[in-house]
């Protein structure tokens, strides 16, 4: 780990000398200046070496036999396990939430409880020691566990999960102890006042529950019940983990289609309509989960937690009136949004490289910097609201209390006299959720002046872009919804008289804009917006300022999901190709790769050694060579051999000693599909005799005999999209003309051969031929 950390410090300070290059364009790790099949990636805080995933159905013998003699009953299990698996995903996702939830009030509302005691006594420094030491120790806990015990837990695995989606493996992502840290490790991380939220977290959560549910546990425990194992292949998994995505999604804003709608706009790259109703349940099965055990809370069973409902900030009870001359403002914010937003994601992209050169000096430099942070923002969320005057109470105001000096509350009475409140510690000396109720808070237009907001939103836009990167777990969407809100109800306050708007309702689309000028999503966020505020009438003009963000923000740079998967040099594909990928085709890929390597269909075993030992390509084209009379030598593609197989041949050592072609009743007597779905290690755990190395292996039944194939003159762009939209791992390309001496296949081309870094490094005329066109 100590020297992937120090080469990837090396390679971080290694710069482009290409004065065209954009620094978007130069991630953590360097890119290959080739065509490669394998590439360096940060999968979490861990430097590994990134694959693709078999997402295509491999159409081999055996898989037909598989297909063809399945019963109907063996259909509807498979069918009925899939929804099973749904549901448990919905299930498990809901319970943990529920634990971490309680954890994380509990915590905070018994530290608030003993640190508003001091202050009751006017015992301010003491009060301050306490915070700040019990954050320090909750911070220390959190990045113990992901310094020393699971790394990939840190930050919000959103873009991990996406790249998954997308075909790319992002090992150990997805493990028991990676989902064990991420729970208590956000537990502790958001109960220590840090500016981050647990959404993210819980996006990671549900995909790790997925996932372990799919493969039947951990690697060490797994389950081999013949009804779990119809799902150890990529693409059930890639079903499951889409589910589990949902499913956080839902958990952390108590909003089942929000979640749902998440997963299809930004995480999921293949999507169908039974998957959609599969995601839908989950969705379902966890609200149903969260309410039951909200309405059991409300008994005081739960400590600190209870309060609340299911919608964590409504605003339903102010009436949503706008007229013509409010469309001003609106887009005003949408503005800000997008220009704010694409800001935010240019400063976080540079504090992220300053942040890898730290962390990459060891553990003691990670923790040093987690625990700064954690002092820094003790001292500025206890020491600030000193700065802010004491406001009376408006005794007009009959239902509601003021002032309040519980750990909850509007009105914080803090170091004023009684009858006055301080507005900055109301939204400082508070939990993060309770922050976003209380800055949303509507029919209180003289609740918090104009000093306080400012110094709130400086205050969080420092605190978001220091607090993103440190070892804990760490989710952007709490963070962005604050800063936003406090520049929309800045807006709001502003725009006084002139408008008919609620100052939080102004408050609740300054959120909703920077999330969109950072993420950039659209439908996905306004569902979850009017489910987590109840006020259905916000639709349009959420909607407009949802547009207006993205539409700026796209302008600047790409979404911070993309920064982050650019950074960490993860292989994603986009849905949109290139312009000037019109320009070049497969066949020009193909020819400046490495020669080809192909395999007969009767093959000697010495040959198969040879090929795993001295390539890392995953699949190998088999070609055989026949003899027609009176045309001569032939060859005839006869597909695409994976080297998963390859290796399952050698184990078990299923060799002929002469040189034909098998029955059918032999591969199957030594092979099954579950065999054939397994991942079977590396060519070093294989031992092959001398003797072994002159017998044979017949291919043919193995081979996958459908692979997906281009001819060389097909575009680079429509070769893009086909990959990405069929998720293939492997791309023959073929040639357009055939003949005796023309070889029947040109090239296999993978993930890697299709992004456009590495196209560009091959071929850097190719853009500066076409023009950079502009985002917008």
């Amino acid at each position: 780990m100590e020297k992937d950390s120090d080469k990837l410090a090396e390679q971080t300070n290694q710069h482009e000398k290409d004065p065209e290059t954009n620094t978007l364009h130069q991630p953590l790790l360097k890119k290959n200046h080739t065509l490669s099949s394998s590439q360096l990636a940060l999968v979490g805080a861990k430097v590994s070496r990134n694959e693709s995933l078999d997402y295509e159905i491999n159409e081999n013998d055996l898989f037909k036999h598989d297909w063809r003699t399945r019963s109907q009953t063996q259909v509807l299990q498979y069918v009925f396990v899939k929804w099973l698996l749904a549901f448990l995903v919905g299930l498990l996702t809901g319970l943990i939430t529920t634990v971490i939830n309680l954890a994380i009030e509990n915590i905070t509302g018994y530290k608030m409880l003993a640190v508003v005691k001091y202050i009751e006594r006017q015992r301010y420094m003491m009060g301050f020691f306490y915070m700040t030491a019990v954050n320090f120790v909750l911070t220390l806990f959190a990045t113990l566990l992901c310094v020393f015990f699971a790394p990939n837990a840190a930050g919000p695995g959103i873009p991990e999960i996406k790249a998954y989606l997308n075909g790319v493996d992002t090992p150990d992502m997805y493990g028991a102890t990676t989902m064990f840290v991420k729970i208590f490790g956000s537990i502790g991380a958001v109960s220590a006042g840090l500016d981050l939220g647990k959404e993210g977290p819980l996006v990671h959560i549900g995909a790790c529950i997925a996932s372990l549910l799919g493969q039947g546990g951990p690697d060490n425990y797994k389950i081999k019940w013949r009804w779990i194992r119809y799902f150890n292949n990529d693409r059930d998994r890639r079903d499951i983990i889409t589910c589990g995505a949902s499913s956080g999604v839902c958990a952390a804003f108590r909003s089942p289609v929000g979640g749902v709608l998440f997963a299809l706009e930004e995480v999921a790259t293949w999507w169908r309509s039974a998957l959609l109703w599969r995601t839908f349940f989950s969705t379902a099965v966890v609200v149903v989960v969260l309410r039951a055990f909200m309405e059991y809370c409300k008994s005081g069973q739960c400590g600190l937690f209870g309060e609340g409902g299911l919608i964590m900030f409504d605003v339903s009870d102010v009436p949503v009136q706008y007229h013509i001359v409010d469309l001003l403002p609106v887009t005003v914010i949408g503005i800000i949004g997008g220009v704010l937003g694409s800001l935010y994601n240019y400063v976080l992209h540079k504090v992220l490289r300053l942040y890898n050169i730290i962390n990459a000096k060891g553990k003691f430099a990670k923790i040093l910097l987690s625990l700064t942070v954690s002092l820094f923002t003790s001292a500025c969320l206890y020491g600030l609201p000193f700065l802010a005057s004491c406001t009376p109470c408006n005794r007009s105001a009959a239902d509601s209390e003021c002032p309040t000096t519980g750990r909850m509350g509007n009105f914080k009475q803090f170091n004023c006299p009684k009858g006055h409140y301080n507005d900055l510690a109301t939204l400082l000396l508070t939990t993060s959720d309770d922050a976003v109720r209380n800055i949303f808070s509507t029919n209180t237009p003289g609740e918090y002046s104009v000093f306080s907001l400012v110094i709130f939103f400086v205050l969080y836009c420092i605190l978001g872009l220091f607090t993103f990167g440190i070892a804990v777990p760490s989710g952007l969407f709490l963070p962005i919804i604050l800063m936003g809100s406090a520049y929309g109800r800045l807006l709001g306050m502003a725009m006084g008289p002139y408008t008919t708007i609620d100052q939080g309702l102004y408050a609740v689309l300054g959120a909703a804009s920077l999330m969109a000028g950072s993420m950039r999503m659209t439908v996905s966020l306004c569902v979850i917006f009017l489910e987590l505020t109840n006020n259905l009438l916000l639709l349009p003009i959420t909607m407009l300022v949802l547009l207006i963000s993205k539409t700026v923000g796209d302008c600047f740079n790409p979404s911070i999901y993309e920064i982050i998967l650019d950074l960490k040099g993860l292989p994603f594909l986009e849905g949109r190709p290139e312009p000037w990928m019109r320009n070049i085709t497969v066949g020009e890929l193909a020819d400046i790769k490495p020669p080809l390597v192909t395999l007969s269909g009767i093959e000697k075993v010495g040959r198969i050694v040879d090929v795993l030992r001295n390539t890392t390509h995953n699949a190998f084209a088999v070609v055989d060579n026949t003899l027609v009379p009176s045309v001569g030598q032939m060859s005839e593609v006869h597909g695409l051999v994976l080297r998963a197989h390859l290796l399952l041949v050698l184990k078990k050592k299923w060799f002929l000693k002469e040189r034909r072609r098998t029955d059918e009743w032999e591969v199957r007597e030594q092979f099954t599909w579950v065999d054939v779905a397994e991942r079977w290690g590396t060519i070093e755990e294989v031992a092959v005799t001398k003797e072994e190395m002159e017998m044979y292996v017949d291919l043919h039944p193995l081979t996958n005999t459908t692979p997906y194939t281009v001819v060389e003159t097909m575009s680079v762009a429509k070769a893009l999209v086909q990959f990405r939209e069929v998720g293939l791992r492997h791309m023959l390309v073929l040639p357009k003309c055939h003949g005796p001496t023309v070889p029947p296949v040109i090239g296999i081309l993978t993930r890697q051969d299709l992004i456009a870094h590495n196209i560009l490094s091959a071929f850097p005329h190719l853009e500066k031929s076409y023009g950079t066109p502009k985002r917008c």
